[in-house]
């Protein structure tokens, strides 16, 4: 068999490896700007649980079938893969990159690539295939970091992509009607250009929150401009059911009404249920009419594809090693990426614990008495990865409890709905109830024509107060408003600049704020919130005397609303209240008739 041949470039940079690692590690991005088309895995469970994972495509003119093997890296420091191709002029081929400090705040790069001929074509031309894919991969790694500097505008210089005859056409016009609605915030050229000239790997699920980052605008903005979109045809919608494993979307629905309550992860081969507000997901992609979409990826399983797994090492039967890595504080996993037993460890910092797999799953060990040095084991009999996960879901996912909780979703897609008997639980939602003192007296002085449009102006300037305070109105009751809000702060702000515009029309407006659990069901057609919560927040709203803003202990205590009510003041009570067993405790708040410059959202 002809030995494994290696071929090393290497650059110093001045930017540090935390910086250089996101971009050189997104190895999705990287084919992508390589040339390389997308491809699909086919993904079979073995007996022992692992998953072999074998792919088909075309590059440099050759035809290839391989096998995939689990990407292996070190978060920040190190990335390996090893494809072992059954077709294809290489029996091996893959890339190590890996990063270290300079000492000088900089970095040192290394990048190699690992080739086995496995054809005549191999053996006579592997080294100048190898030289060739090098170069490539120098020049993208170039130009990412001159990107990193702020030298250019985007991380690589990309062909302009196919599109349909008349897609410019349909996107000006959308760009148009965009910009047209409330909710478009001015972003349809900057959404029609992301659209016809983004790179496919980050479209194919295309996230608000980090397309608001990379333009430069608040998430909700974006946000809003991307449902917009949605209604002027530029960009379709997707609720993704994420794997709580990989954190990949191995199912989405076109609608809520169509979204299940669990799926299977092939590549982990776990069955897995839905979290409304952990793995349910919002993404958008564009519409095919404009931009279509390969299926597939550019790489299925690099290190950005689960920047969650801090160390995932591949592990032959029976080997032990040690690796590098210094972890900060933080809730972590060990597991492996086949069924099993996992471990949960809160990290206080020092030493980490080792992992020993076995056929059953990840078994701690106890740390090697070093910091940054942390052992693997595999007992399992078999190959198999093994991986430390960092625990927390990251806060750029556009999770189903934060769309319901805004107006424009509720405004634009005001049938989006659970299908009927379904539910979905939340852990937190912040109600806001509110209520006008004295409407029918109102009615009887102005005369009913009068007072509906007084009362119809209050509904707009509390809906509108709602929306600057990212909160959505669920619901008008009479002269009643419930509107819901991710952030108890958001609500309270909302509260007292309600409080603060009201006075201006000679109205006298009552509120009460509640948080806590509750349930999303489908009422009238219409998403809404069930459970003692609710009950609680209306409760609260009747306790309020007009002018104030009466909040349960939970919202009140809440440090960021703390913050918020520094300045206000403020009087603890107690009640009771019809339908709870102990007396209530509440606060009551006394706004000032103008907001000060602390109560900007």
């Amino acid at each position: 068999m002809p030995p494994l041949s290696r071929r090393t470039w290497s650059w110093t940079f001045d930017l540090p490896p935390s910086v250089l690692w996101p971009v050189l590690a997104d190895t999705n991005r990287f084919n992508e700007a390589m040339g390389l088309p997308p491809y699909l895995l086919e993904e079979t469970p073995q007996p022992n649980g692992t998953v072999l994972r074998r792919g088909r495509g075309k590059a440099a003119g050759f035809t290839l079938e391989w096998e995939e093997k689990p990407y292996e890296w070190v978060l920040g420091r190190h990335f390996n893969v090893s494809r072992v191709f059954s077709k294809g002029p290489f029996r091996r081929f893959g890339p190590v990159f890996d990063l270290e400090p300079d000492g000088k705040g900089g970095s040192l790069v290394r990048y190699a690539l690992e080739w086995e001929p496995l054809t005549l074509m191999g053996r006579l031309f592997g080294k100048r295939l190898a030289e060739q894919a090098g170069a490539a991969v120098g020049k993208r790694v170039l130009e990412a970091v001159s990107f990193l500097k702020g030298e250019r505008e985007t991380p690589f210089e990309l062909p302009k992509p196919a599109l349909p005859e008349g897609a410019f056409e349909r996107a000006a016009a959308m760009a148009v009607e965009i910009d047209r609605s409330p909710y478009g915030n001015g972003l349809g050229r900057v959404l029609t250009g992301t659209v016809l000239g983004g790179m496919a790997g980050d479209l194919a699920h295309l996230k608000p929150k980090r397309l608001a980052r990379q333009i430069g605008v608040a998430p909700r903005a974006a946000i809003e401009g991307c449902l917009a979109s949605v209604r002027a045809g530029l960009l379709t919608m997707s609720w993704d059911l994420l794997c709580t494993n990989c954190r990949g979307p191995k199912l989405s629905a076109s609608a809520l009404s169509e979204l299940p309550r669990g799926a299977h992860c092939p590549s982990c081969n776990i069955d897995y249920d839905r979290d409304f507000e952990k793995n349910v997901e919002l993404t958008f992609a564009p519409a095919p009419s404009v931009r279509p979409l390969m299926a597939g990826g550019f790489c299925l399983s690099g290190p950005m594809a689960t920047p969650h797994v801090a160390v995932q090492l591949l592990l032959a039967p029976g080997e032990r090693r040690r690796v590098s890595v210094d972890l900060p504080p933080g809730r972590y996993r060990l597991r492996t990426l086949h069924p099993g037993e996992t471990i949960d460890v809160e990290h206080e910092g020092g030493p980490f614990p080792g992992l020993r797999v076995t056929a059953a799953g990840v078994e701690a060990l106890p740390p090697s008495g070093e910091a940054g040095t942390i052992e693997f084991v595999n007992e399992a009999g078999f190959e198999l990865a093994a991986l430390i996960e960092d625990r927390t879901w990251t806060r750029e996912a556009l999770t189903a409890p934060e769309v319901i909780s805004l107006q424009a979703f509720r405004d634009l897609f005001a049938a989006a709905t659970l299908r009927p008997g379904d539910e979905a639980g939340v852990s937190q939602v912040a109600l806001l109830f509110s209520d006008l003192r004295g409407s029918t007296a109102l009615y009887e002085r102005l005369g009913d024509a009068a007072a509906y449009n007084v009362v119809r102006e209050h509904f707009a300037l509390l809906a509108a107060i709602v929306r600057d305070h990212d909160g959505a109105v669920v619901k008008t009751i009479g002269d009643a408003v419930m509107a819901s809000f991710g952030d108890p702060a958001d609500a309270v702000r909302a509260a007292l600049s309600m409080q603060a515009r009201i006075a201006d029309q000679d109205l006298t407006l009552k509120l009460g704020v509640h948080m806590g659990p509750s349930v999303v069901v489908t009422l009238n057609d219409r998403l809404d919130y069930f459970g003692s919560t609710v009950n609680m927040a209306a409760r609260l709203q009747g306790q309020s005397a007009g002018g104030d803003v009466v909040l349960s202990r939970a919202v009140a205590d809440d440090p960021a609303v703390q913050g918020v009510i520094a300045d206000v003041s403020k009087r603890e009570e107690e009640v009771a209240l019809k339908g709870f067993d102990k007396p209530v405790g509440f606060v009551r708040l006394a706004p000032p008739v103008t907001p000060s410059p602390n109560l900007s959202p």
